[in-house]
């Protein structure tokens, strides 16, 4: 039988971080039920484990109670890491204990899994440093900054790597889960579990749901301000090398500082900033796409399209039906 450790973080934690724990411990529980439904031995034996007997979660309205401490588990084949405060630093300085438990069990062979911020705390051991993670897209622009050895993947719902899962924000955790039952126990169980719980499976994007609102955490003020000129030309095709001319700068020292600050290439960003734009045209008028295009500088409807997908997993008609119920199918 395998064991499974669903972590309580010490310190104030929020409404999120619970949810991840009790989410996560139904899901399990009912996979063990059906897979003993269909003759098989019971497969993960869960504790809740922690540095204290019980931690305290939004401002104390709730508690979660710990079963064991850290220190009683000496071997464990799954660790689920759960959402933090937004306090991100502290929350990781309050729980070094943890994170030097985490390191110590995946090196004898535990996989780990972190649920939206919680990727915060599993950073921080330096587990993820050169491989991919994901984690809620509010946080990608802090997470980076704190972070810049890890490979984030801001618009993947799951990522597995080495043993290491991660996935996207908020509950979007009920789909590792669920991708976690497949991987452990079989499809038909994973596909049990989504019907009893009514979560989507095989989902992989959380593209749709991100807010763009451009990285600013970097410091570098030549980029800062070549970003505000982005934001401010929305309905005009913005040429680079005219970009970095206008800040004195050489095309290729240009794109290097803007990729190194923001994550994307200048034309990535002028794209993340037209789109982020034609999104919330499409959600709140009754503007047809081509309006919408042609206020956001695009000419061509094939283009236009492709790069909207790309960026939200949805066409321009897909994204209006889905967040604007006023809008003229």
């Amino acid at each position: 039988m395998k064991h499974l450790t669903i972590i309580v973080p010490d310190g104030q934690s929020n409404l999120s971080t619970i949810a991840c724990i009790v989410g996560a411990y139904e899901v399990i529980s009912r996979a063990n039920d059906y897979w003993q439904e269909t003759g098989k031995k019971e497969l993960f034996t869960v504790a809740l484990a922690g540095i204290s007997d019980k931690a305290e979660v939004y401002g104390g309205l709730f508690t979660v109670k710990a079963q064991v401490h850290i220190s009683a588990i000496t071997k464990t084949d799954l660790i689920i890491i759960p959402s933090l405060d937004r306090s991100h630093q502290k929350a990781v300085k309050g729980n070094q204990l943890l994170i030097d438990w985490i390191k110590n069990q995946y090196k004898h062979g535990a996989e780990l899994a972190s649920m939206c911020t919680g990727a915060f705390l599993l950073a921080s051991s330096g587990l993820l440093d050169g491989k991919n993670c994901s984690t809620h897209w509010s946080a990608a622009d802090t997470f980076r900054n704190q972070y810049p050895r890890v490979h984030l993947q801001a618009d993947q719902l799951i990522t597995d790597e080495n043993g290491i899962y991660t996935n996207g924000g908020a509950y979007s955790f009920l789909n590792l889960m669920i991708y976690l039952v497949e991987k452990y126990y079989d499809r038909q169980t994973a596909i049990y579990c989504s019907k009893i719980f009514q979560i989507e499976i095989d989902r992989n994007s959380q593209s749709a749901f991100a807010i763009f609102n451009g990285q600013k955490l970097h410091g570098d003020d030549m980029v800062m301000q070549a970003q505000s000129y982005i934001e401010s030309k929305l309905d005009e095709k913005i040429s680079v090398e005219d970009l970095s001319a206008r800040f004195s700068v050489g095309r290729r020292n240009f794109d290097r500082r803007f990729i190194k600050a923001t994550g994307n290439t200048p034309i990535e960003y002028s794209q993340r900033v037209k789109i982020e734009s034609a999104k919330k045209a499409l959600e709140t008028s009754r503007k047809i796409v081509n309006e919408v295009m042609y206020e956001v500088g695009y000419s061509d409807v094939k283009a236009f399209r492709e790069v909207f997908r790309k960026i939200t997993g949805l066409s321009p008609l897909e994204y209006r039906a889905r967040y604007n119920k006023n809008a003229v199918v």
